[in-house]
């Protein structure tokens, strides 16, 4: 899926037996969101900012979007560097639902 029919979509339950994308859509759907690196059963993304409330204040920006989506990254903030992780863990793997928030994230970063 690109980019822009990504941020369109809001993220949805999934059934455990729907199980995780498949690595062709994997690939796919990683051109969406370049910054974005695929591990194992995740991808993540690491924004450094130019200080510790910088980095907070986008972290919470980022928990008010998963609420609102009800799809929450693990986030790790390093003082002016945050890292998120997202996965879906009923399905013990990627889904859409990741691609949507990583999108999201990613548009709301860019706004500043």
């Amino acid at each position: 899926m690109d980019k822009i029919t990504l941020l369109k979509l809001h993220c949805q339950e999934i059934p455990p037996q729907q199980g995780p994308l498949a690595p062709e859509a994997i690939t796919s759907s990683l051109k969406a969101v370049p910054e974005w690196k695929s591990g194992e059963k995740k991808i993540e993304r690491k924004i450094v900012f130019k200080n510790f409330v910088m980095a907070l204040e986008f972290v919470n920006d980022v928990g008010r979007l998963a609420e609102a989506e009800q799809h929450h990254p693990d986030i790790f903030i390093h003082y002016n560097q945050v890292t998120f992780s997202l996965w879906t863990h009923t399905v013990g793997g990627l889904s859409t639902n990741d691609f949507i928030m990583a999108t999201k994230i990613d548009a709301l970063y860019a706004r500043g």
